[in-house]
């Protein structure tokens, strides 16, 4: 009897690798697997994966000896030094025009260092974003490949049917671009996800601490709002987790430790907004307000130190509920737009041919981001491939406008009320610095040329042209060379 080949193989039997498996065999494919601790491979087959076209490997050799040719090997392994080690290790068993797929969430820069290392060596690299969790793995995630375009044509067929789907029937899947782009766009999906959450949590404190309002009550109003423009995947499982409650009666968000968690995609995002000198203001803020939630015994003992307003909310409950909902939803909209703008800069520097309508549509479905919303964004690019900006779309732009007084009101009567709302404020403060045509950065340019002779740019005078003054009478005409972030 022939031995059966896989279409493609699996590498790490934690709960991703093995809901990716069962999810790939659904759809008709043959999946070979393996794990570094080989007890789960008996396990797993023995077990979920019992009777299904799924075949277990006990070493790297007999892995590759089971797939197909060009030979397909998927890493869901901890992103880091685990990736580089298992690419070394499968290396010898593999041939020219065989493909190595990363679907971990590494570092883009990695992503481009092994895609040239594994091209010089005559084999194809993806590095993939997949976006949904578990249950995305399971039953159709996000999916954002990127790397050598030559590997796309032998994965696609497999990515598109495990992908989540659009309402139209359309895979949350499509080839990102070249190197690193893939994780590039993961990257950014996971720092709008920082932002989302964080805006979410700041409107929750606000109900909660300004407005005085029950778990129940804000369970009924998050389910409002999830049957309107924010209507996403955040906002419903926020509806859930505040009308949840356990065998004991017990409302369980309230016995949760105020210390939030990262596992630093959302600083690599701030750090490549830093490095394209992109103003990502609110996806920052949303990683500090993590990093201050973290200092939970200092923010315990400075709360017996530190005073702050005695202020009450003293306004119409239901009408701040509603300027809520629309802060929320404006201040949504900041975040994508400053996502999109680092993946434009990105674009530029890496010489990545970004699909931006197909980034929306990739995360129509399947990922932690999804929401109706998106369509819009979709929309906005095929209306005009080149925009900058979303916020000068004309969808968005009406959007803003017409939501900026009850942005206003949330974010003035959260200062009266001394509850933070960082990410909040960030993107108002972005609207109202993007839409300004002069900021005091004149100023600013005076400052640096007093102190350091770094020059400046006049309004009279062509752009490029430089100008020093000699401030003190004792500073000379010497300049310092001049740069732009």
């Amino acid at each position: 009897m022939t031995e059966m080949k896989a279409d493609i193989a699996v590498v790490g039997l934690a709960v991703m690798g093995e809901n990716l498996i069962l999810n790939m065999e659904s759809k008709g494919f043959t999946v070979a697997c393996y794990n570094r601790t080989t007890s789960k491979v008996d396990d797993f087959i023995g077990g979920r994966a019992q009777g299904k076209n799924i075949v277990g490997a006990h070493s790297v050799e007999e892995l590759c000896a089971r797939l197909k040719r060009p030979r397909k090997v998927m890493l869901m392994v901890k992103a880091g030094g685990a990736v580089d080690a298992f690419i070394e290790q499968v290396l010898p068993y593999l041939e020219e025009g065989d493909i190595v797929i990363d679907g971990g969430n590494s570092h883009f820069p990695d992503t481009i260092r092994r895609c040239e290392y594994l091209e010089g060596k005559g084999l194809l690299y993806i590095g993939t974003g997949v976006s949904g969790g578990e249950e995305g793995a399971l039953k159709g995630p996000s999916i954002m490949p990127g790397g050598s375009p030559a590997a796309w044509p032998h994965v696609r067929e497999i990515f598109q049917k495990i992908a989540a789907h659009t309402d139209n029937g359309e895979p949350c899947c499509e080839w990102v671009g070249e190197g690193g782009a893939g994780h590039f766009v993961k990257m950014v999906h996971n720092g709008i996800e920082y932002g989302d959450m964080q805006m979410i949590c700041e409107t929750y404190q606000m109900m909660r601490d300004g407005l005085g309002m029950s778990n129940q009550e804000m369970h009924e109003v998050f389910a409002r709002w999830d049957q309107g423009k924010l209507d996403s995947y955040l906002i419903e499982i926020t509806r859930d987790i505040l009308g949840y409650r356990d065998d004991e009666g017990s409302q369980v968000v309230d016995l949760i430790l105020d210390t939030a968690g990262q596992k630093g995609t959302g600083k690599w995002t701030a750090i490549a907004a830093l490095d394209e000198g992109m103003p990502l203001t609110l996806i920052g803020e949303a990683v500090f307000a993590r990093c201050l939630s973290a200092l939970k015994e200092e923010r315990v003992r400075a709360s017996q130190l530190l005073g702050g307003p005695q202020a009450e909310f003293k306004g119409e409950r239901a009408a701040m509920i509603d300027d809520m909902e629309h802060a929320l939803y404006a201040s949504k909209i900041v975040s994508y737009a400053q996502g999109y703008q680092l993946m434009q800069a990105a674009a530029k520097t890496y010489g990545w041919n970004l699909n931006y309508g197909g980034i929306a549509l990739m995360w129509r479905g399947g990922c932690i981001i999804r929401s109706v919303f998106l369509g819009r964004i979709k929309e906005a690019f095929e209306h005009d491939p080149g925009l900058e900006n979303l916020l000068l779309d004309p969808f968005f732009q009406k959007a803003v406008t017409s939501a900026q007084n009850s942005w206003r009101r949330v974010v003035t009567a959260a200062v009266e009320l001394g509850i933070p709302m960082p990410a909040t404020s960030s993107a108002l403060a972005y609207y109202d610095g993007y839409r300004t045509d002069r900021l005091p950065a004149n100023l600013l340019q005076a400052q640096r040329d007093y102190f350091g002779a770094h020059t400046y740019e006049r309004i009279d005078k062509p752009r490029g042209e430089f100008f020093h003054t000699n401030w003190t009478g004792r500073g000379g005409s010497t300049s310092a060379s001049t740069y732009v972030v």
